[in-house]
């Protein structure tokens, strides 16, 4: 491959941006192609009523290699805010704040001396919690969906509710009784039986959309405003993308990092690339609502982890972004979606006063609402993931819900970018069609952001 190989990213989402980190890394000359004005995909930013903020609360662990990496080479680490040993505090508005932490044990001993103190559990309850995870340890193939693997561990619903849920249901961002018990377990293996440190929890401290500009700079030409509706063929391989303005230009390689909806799209228009199955996907939305506060003491609200995870709520998590400004997360959010801004900032304030008495005393100056319809994908039983490779030689596929062994989350994105150049790179050709001008010197498809 020489350093003029033209290459074709469709999609700027956080797997188009992994993906061409990593063929820019090899030499390759990058075009990164994205139907909106904006860059990250689900992990993007925009101003609500002159406010920037995210469109969700993106959280990763520790455990998650391959985003930190890809942070690390856009120049980004330093806006990540890490914790230096798992620790969270969950709030009821029956019991006391109960903590979770790790010790300074081998894992999985380091949550016991603070699990045997969580007040959220009776003893009884403890106990059984903890033969559940010791069997998913030993449970590499289980069948079936995670609520009936709660259930043939004998998990109550008290069970779940304290401890379960509030984990798995924001990870996975769908029911339990939707999501494969495979799934499900592999969360708790990778995040509490591996490692002690695997759990940490970071997010970020700027907006998303900071990220995804740092990563995209890396390209050689960026169009956004630029839906690409179909890809041309001869023989095994793709020559030529098409987008909506009817432009055709050429390229050797070509990644498609797009939802399974428009692949389904694009590969009709192509005359099928040989990805099967993309119509078995359908997503769980997520709601987000921002609250700034008004209030007399400046001391932090949720300690010095800034977050906190709440139980016998719609809110699964809330976290302090700023001094004052809160943000909530509904993960799974298909019945509370649909309820006006209005509800949903009232909603969210009540449930926080409710476990946060400091809050009693605030006023709320500004509430928004961010909702994403389509989220995540749900892993439900069953559900067969594709690889990066395509029926077309110079063509690879990434996003999320592609087979990463991860869930739809930033983690998966990044691995499944970086799977698909590794696919392509060995089949991209040494000499090939060259542009003869970039796709940035034509109006109508060159965007800026």
């Amino acid at each position: 491959m020489t350093q003029d190989t033209p290459t074709a990213v469709v999609g700027a989402g956080l797997a188009g941006l992994a993906a061409t980190l990593a063929l820019t890394r090899a030499g390759a000359r990058v075009e990164l192609f994205e139907r909106s004005r904006l860059l990250g995909g689900k992990a993007t930013s925009f101003t609500v009523d002159g406010r920037e903020v995210d469109n969700g609360q993106h959280v990763i662990l520790a455990c998650c290699t391959e985003f930190l990496a890809f942070l690390e080479q856009v120049g980004m680490s330093d806006s990540l805010r890490m914790q230096s040993r798992f620790e969270v505090t969950v709030l009821s508005r029956t019991r006391p704040p109960a903590r979770l932490a790790a010790a300074r044990l081998p894992s999985p001993l380091h949550l016991m001396p603070s699990f045997a103190r969580y007040g959220h559990l009776s003893w009884p309850q403890k106990i059984r919690v903890s033969r559940a995870l010791l069997a998913a340890r030993r449970d590499p193939s289980p069948a079936g969906d995670m609520a009936a693997w709660l259930r043939s561990k004998r998990q109550s619903d008290a069970e779940r509710r304290a401890f379960w849920d509030p984990f798995l249901v924001p990870a996975l961002n769908a029911p339990l009784e939707e999501v494969a018990a495979s799934d499900g377990l592999f969360v708790i293996r990778t995040a509490f039986l591996s490692d002690r440190g695997a759990a940490r929890i970071g997010y970020s401290m700027v907006p998303l959309a900071r990220v995804a500009e740092a990563a995209a700079a890396r390209a050689q030409a960026l169009h956004v405003r630029t839906p690409v509706t179909r890809l041309e063929r001869n023989g095994s391989r793709a020559v030529a993308l098409h987008t909506e303005t009817a432009a055709r230009r050429e390229y050797d390689g070509f990644v498609l990092a797009v939802p399974p909806r428009r692949l389904a799209m694009i590969g009709s228009e192509s005359g099928g690339i040989g990805v099967d199955g993309l119509d078995a996907f359908h997503n769980q939305p997520i709601v987000d609502v921002h609250l700034w506060y008004a209030r007399a003491d400046s001391r932090s609200l949720l300690g010095n982890a800034g977050f906190a995870a709440l139980i016998d709520s719609p809110v699964q998590w809330v976290f302090e972004k700023a001094p004052g400004y809160l943000c909530c997360s509904l993960s799974a959010a298909a019945t509370t979606i649909t309820r006006p801004e209005r509800e949903l900032v009232e909603l969210c304030s009540a449930e926080l006063t409710s476990v946060l008495p400091a809050l009693r005393g605030a006023s709320l100056i500004q509430g928004a609402a961010t909702r994403d319809p389509e989220a995540t994908f749900v892993p439900t039983p069953g559900l067969q993931r594709p690889g990066p490779a395509t029926a077309l030689d110079n063509v690879a596929i990434a996003g999320a819900w592609t087979d990463t062994g991860w869930p739809a989350t930033m983690e998966s994105a990044v691995r499944s970018g970086n799977a698909a150049a590794a696919h392509l790179l060995p089949r991209l050709a040494r000499t090939g069609a060259q542009p003869a001008e970039t796709l940035a010197a034509q109006p109508e498809l060159a965007g800026a952001v």
